[in-house]
């Protein structure tokens, strides 16, 4: 098979985002090994660094960033392309769940609640977008003049959302429903957006949320396999979007057939 750096003359780099655990941290790696050179982006300096301790440093270069920080953000591709390249391939994988019932004992759920879950997983995820739209853009073109490729993190939740999510299933669906209309943008300077619904994956996300939701969300299983999914299924379905261009505008379901009940 064609491996993915071959789609570019140059050794070609990538950002990752979440890149400190679960989805991200799988990711970096895979890409590390498929050949590319990666900024790892996270929030926390500390857990980037621990979570790559004992990786070849020479592929994998962490850089805490606030996602929806704009200005941070913008240096961010600045110093990676001065160092590594204009970015290829960009993997958003950095968001919140914070599970919260619209109605509560103690009062309808805090609006400032809803507003973070959408701006580190909806605006988050665009800022990002539109700083590597803009230096893939202006690379030169590769294999069937392509210059990048997108792929976001959605999740089962934008179709089947629980109780307890509507500010998580209102963010996922979000980065689903922009995944066409940015293809259709961008396709024409060879840019290629995807997105990823994962179901119920063994992450931080889930792993560390409080016991009665954790026991809810683990105890769902799909019809095949019987098992939470691995970050390691998330990362070698996005390698094999980077590497098939016909994949394009389209948000892949990648949960083994579940569906989540109501509750």
């Amino acid at each position: 098979m064609e491996r993915s750096y071959q789609i570019w003359d140059e050794t070609p780099s990538a950002i990752v985002t979440g890149a400190a655990s679960g989805l991200g941290h799988a990711t970096t790696i895979r890409l590390a090994s498929d050949g590319y050179t990666v900024t790892a982006v996270d929030l926390d300096e500390a857990a980037l660094n621990a979570a790559f301790a004992g990786q070849d440093m020479s592929c994998i270069h962490p850089v805490a960033c606030n996602v929806t920080d704009d200005t941070a953000a913008e240096a961010l591709f600045d110093a990676h392309k001065a160092a590594l390249g204009p970015v290829r391939v960009l993997v958003n994988c950095a968001g919140i769940a914070s599970p919260g019932a619209t109605l509560r004992p103690d009062g309808p759920l805090p609006l400032d609640d809803f507003r973070n879950v959408l701006e580190v997983n909806v605006v988050g995820t665009f800022n990002f977008i539109r700083l590597a739209a803009r230096q893939m853009q202006e690379a030169s073109a590769g294999v069937d003049n392509q210059h990048g490729v997108i792929v976001n993190t959605a999740s089962v939740a934008a179709y089947d959302g629980m109780v307890g999510q509507p500010a998580y299933a209102a963010s996922k669906g979000a980065v689903a429903a922009m995944t066409l209309p940015l293809a259709r943008e961008l396709g024409k300077y060879g840019i290629r957006v995807m997105a990823i619904a994962p179901g119920v994956f063994s992450t931080p996300m889930v792993n560390e949320m409080k016991p009665r939701a954790r026991d809810v969300v683990t105890a769902l299983r799909p019809p095949f396999p019987d098992r939470l999914g691995e970050p390691e299924e998330f990362a070698t379905l996005v390698a094999a979007i980077v590497e098939n261009r016909m994949l394009n505008g389209e948000v892949i379901r990648l949960d083994g057939g579940i569906r989540l009940p109501a509750r």
